[in-house]
Parts: C-alpha cells; sequence; structure tokens
C-alpha cells in the first residue's frame, strides 16, 4: 500500500507489539481483579500462543495481501493503458480527418503598445523612420518610372512643416503614392512591409534599387509622439488616377475613406503621401522647427532626395526711423531695422554622401570640407582613409585622423563619448557610439561605415553581434594602420605629429 518495503515491515512489527501487549495487559488486570491464583497462568499462556501465532502467520498474510494487491493494480494499469490507446487512436484519426489550419490570433492595441514603448527608447527617432519611408516612395517611383510609365517623374523632394495651432506636424512627399488597398495593406497590416514585398516583386535582376524599409513597423513609431495619425494619399500608378484615400488611426483601430482630388492640396503634381500626426502634449518640442532642423541633419543628412523644412527666419527691412529729427535739405532721412519673419522651404541635406563616390575623383578640399561639417572640427585631417569591400558582404568606409587630439578626447582618451564613427545603413544614420565598430584604442578616429548588410534590431537602434561585424572591423583596423604606416614612411615629420599627439 505504501510502495515501500521498510514501512511494510515497521508496520508489521507495530501490529504485533501492539497485539502481544495488548493481550498481556488484559491478562494481568484480570487476574488482579477476580484474585483467583489458580487461573492466572491461564491468559499468559493465551497471550503468548496467540502472539506466536501472529508473529508467523502475519509475514505470510502480508506478503499474500501485497501479492494479490499488485496483481489487481497490475490488471487495472493495463486495462487503462489499454483504454488510453483506443482514445488516443481514436483522437489521432479525428483529428487526421478533421484538421484545420488557424492563424495566430493577436490583442493588436497590446501589440501596438509593444511596438510604442519596447522597440524604441528614443522618441526623436520616429522622424527618421518617416522621412526613410518618404525616401523609399521617392525611389520606387523613380524606379517605376523608368520602367513602366512613359511619363518622366517630375523631381522629387520632401516636405516637412509644422501647425502649432493645430499641434500638428505634417510630412509629405511626392513620391510613389499609395492606392486605397495598398493602405489597407501596408498600414493596416503591422510588420508588413511595403518596400521589402516591393523588392522582393523586382526580383533578383533589380537588385540594384536600394531600398530603407525592412521590418513594416517604422511607420507605427508615429504613435510615439501623436495621438492620431493621417495618411491621404494619391498612386503614380494608372489604376489610381484621379483617386485620393485617406487612413487614419489612434493608435487602436483604422478608418479609411475616399477624398475628392480637389480638398487635398499636394505639392506635387503626379503623386504624394501626406502625413498629419496630432502631436501629444508632451510632444509639443517636435514643433519647434530648430528641434526639427538638428534632427534632420543628424539621421536623414545624406538621404537621397531633398529635405525641406518649412522654417522661420527673420528678415530686417530698412524703414524711416520716426523718432529721429527730421533730415535737413538735401539729406537721406534716418533709416532703422526692423525684424519681419519670414517662412521659406530651406534644404536641411546639401551635404552629400561623399562616401558614396569613387575615391579618385573627390578632393582634398571636398574631404576637409566633410571633415568639418560632419565632425564640427576645426583642425585639418591628418589622414584620410576612403575604401569599398566588396564580395561575401558590401560597405564603403571613410576614415580621418584628426591632426589634433579632439577636445572629447582630451581628459581621457578612450572615453566612450568621444567615439566618432559613424555608422549609416543604407545612408541612414544609425548611432555613432557602438563600441564593437572600432576598438577601444582607436577611439580618436573619426569616419563613416556604411553597410546594407549589418544586421540591426527592429528598432534600429542596436548592433547585433555578427560575423559581417567582425569583418568590418578587422578591414577598418588594418586600413588605418596600413595608412599611419605609409605616413611613417612618407612623411617622417607628420608621423611625429602623430605620435607626439596620440
Amino acid at each position: 500500500f505504501f510502495g515501500s518495503d521498510w514501512v511494510v515491515c515497521s508496520l508489521r512489527q507495530f501490529l504485533l507489539c501492539s497485539l502481544s501487549l495488548e493481550m498481556v495487559a488484559k491478562a494481568i488486570s484480570a487476574s488482579a481483579f477476580r484474585g483467583e491464583k489458580k487461573r492466572t497462568s491461564s491468559p499468559f499462556l493465551v497471550a503468548a500462543v496467540l502472539g506466536l501465532v501472529a508473529y508467523v502467520g502475519a509475514p505470510w498474510a502480508f506478503a499474500a495481501l501485497g501479492r494479490s494487491s499488485a496483481l489487481r493494480g497490475q490488471g487495472s494499469r493495463h486495462i487503462q493503458v489499454g483504454r488510453r490507446a483506443e482514445v488516443a487512436e481514436a483522437g489521432t484519426e479525428v483529428k487526421e480527418s478533421e484538421g484545420e489550419e488557424f492563424e495566430f490570433q493577436a490583442e493588436v492595441g497590446r501589440v501596438m503598445d509593444i511596438i510604442v514603448n519596447s522597440l524604441y527608447s528614443n522618441k526623436d527617432v520616429f522622424l527618421r523612420e518617416l522621412v526613410s519611408n518618404a525616401a523609399d516612395a521617392c525611389d520606387k517611383k523613380r524606379f517605376l518610372a523608368l520602367t513602366e510609365s512613359d511619363e518622366p517623374p517630375e523631381p522629387m523632394k520632401l516636405r516637412i512643416s509644422t501647425n502649432k495651432e493645430t499641434r500638428q506636424l505634417i510630412i509629405e512627399d511626392n513620391g510613389v503614392g499609395m492606392l486605397k488597398e495598398e493602405l489597407q495593406e501596408n498600414l493596416g497590416r503591422i510588420a508588413r512591409s511595403g518596400t521589402a514585398n516591393f523588392v522582393k516583386d523586382l526580383g533578383s535582376d533589380n537588385a540594384d534599387v536600394s531600398l530603407i524599409g525592412q521590418f513594416g513597423v517604422g511607420f507605427y513609431s508615429a504613435f510615439l509622439v501623436a495621438n492620431k495619425v493621417e495618411v491621404t494619399s494619391k498612386s503614380f500608378k494608372q489604376e489610381g488616377a484621379g483617386k485620393v484615400s485617406k487612413w487614419s488611426s489612434t493608435g487602436h483601430s483604422y478608418s479609411l475613406v475616399d477624398v475628392n482630388e480637389g480638398d487635398v492640396d499636394f505639392f506635387g503634381k503626379q503623386s504624394g503621401t501626406r502625413i498629419v500626426l496630432s502631436l501629444r502634449e508632451e510632444a509639443q518640442e517636435y514643433l519647434d522647427s530648430g528641434k526639427l532642423q538638428d534632427l534632420l541633419k543628424k539621421y536623414s543628412e545624406f538621404i537621397t532626395f531633398p529635405i525641406e523644412l518649412y522654417n522661420e527666419k527673420v528678415q530686417y527691412d530698412q524703414v524711416p526711423d520716426e523718432s529721429a529729427a527730421p533730415p535737413k535739405e538735401g539729406q537721406k532721412p534716418k533709416m532703422k531695422s526692423v525684424p519681419r519673419s519670414v517662412y521659406e522651404w530651406e534644404t536641411m541635406n546639401k551635404m552629400k554622401p561623399i562616401w558614396l563616390r569613387n575615391p579618385e575623383v573627390v578632393n582634398e578640399s571636398e574631404y576637409t570640407e566633410f571633415y568639418k561639417t560632419t565632425f564640427k572640427a576645426f583642425d585639418e585631417p591628418l589622414t584620410i582613409t576612403h575604401f569599398k569591400v566588396e564580395g561575401q558582404i558590401e560597405f564603403r568606409a571613410l576614415v580621418f585622423i584628426p591632426s589634433t587630439m579632439p577636445f572629447e578626447l582630451t581628459r581621457d582618451m578612450f572615453s566612450p563619448e568621444g567615439r566618432a564613427m559613424r555608422l549609416y545603413v543604407k545612408r541612414v544614420f544609425i548611432n555613432d557610439k557602438f563600441e564593437d565598430l572600432i576598438p577601444r584604442w582607436m577611439t580618436f578616429a573619426r569616419g563613416v561605415v556604411d553597410s546594407e548588410d549589418l544586421p540591426l534590431n527592429v528598432g534600429r537602434e542596436i548592433l547585433q553581434k555578427s560575423r559581417t561585424l567582425k569583418i568590418i572591423r578587422k578591414r577598418v583596423v588594418r586600413k588605418v594602420l596600413d595608412t599611419i604606416d605609409e605616413l611613417r614612411e612618407n612623411n617622417p615629420m607628420k608621423f611625429e605629429g602623430f605620435w607626439n599627439s596620440y
């Protein structure tokens, strides 16, 4: 019963002792109560006999009882196993004959919360994601115009403006646009990348087209700063002629309606998309043109298409000074400067990504201008290393060694804050503080690494460890060391300055 021989033996001894002691006690009490000396030995004799019988017979009885129970239990187990096997076999047959496939279901609101609150650690990246989407739309239009349309595309660009009264941020492009069905497929289905599908449809023969999007969630980063997002689009495709659709959402559900073409004022005549973000109260900082200008220069400075910001500028007009004394005869009246606010479109990405060009066609003045502008430096670069790697992986790199120690490293030459090796993926800035991109002892180097093969997380913020990264690091270090070695051999004076600085 207990499943243990030790427990069974202990139980047997306990029962035997209890039985013997009970009978002895009865005999003593009976003898004392009656006071009959003649019958005193009888109970003791009975107790001894019964104790002996119990001692000899109890183990046999327990063993027989145990074997009987085991056989009954084993038989019942065989019966239960047989029944379970029959049930399982019957269930298998039912599943095979009546099996159905189901798609995973998701709580859309919960998924959206995860995307907004977990994928991105910095709210500023929403502008990078939306600008990258707009740039992809322009690239798609350029490609479709060359392959499927007889009409040449209009000059493509992006425009960003704000409305402080309504607390709205507007991002617009005159790219390929979307049909109503495409709005539903691309925006109504989370994690569906329209860009990835576009590249897939092109096939391997058109691998030269370079688009940014890949995950299908970047658009939803808009909800980091907005409580409502509206997307109005007009497609470049022939079936979309004269049709305008509007998609709007507050983050949990969305609506899709047709709009009269005359009710929307696109700056592009052929096609385009306008995104209107109704900003949250705590995100009003993104209405400031200075903030937007900084973000555009940081993340999207090297986007292929022009990015125009509707910026406020102050102009000074010369008007007569009424408070001044009247001018004498023959003299001009005294003038004064009066400030006047003027809004105009200003291009944010004037600097071109010179690392994409052939090193043979870039002159030294262009390198110097790029170095000073990009890294806010005042000195001249001591060495310039510009190269491209092709093969299993492809990347381009442009590395400068400053002629003087960078200010950020004057106190600590290995300070992480002094890192300035900028990582780009398809011309979109990712980060300049990756520790695995260059070794710690090379922190003083300034430069750019641009690759399309680097594995990033969905938020494009974390560089995952991979073989590709190791190869890039090894090649960059090797090239920089070769440049320093050439400096030692060909220009001893510059090398001495390098040695004294670093």
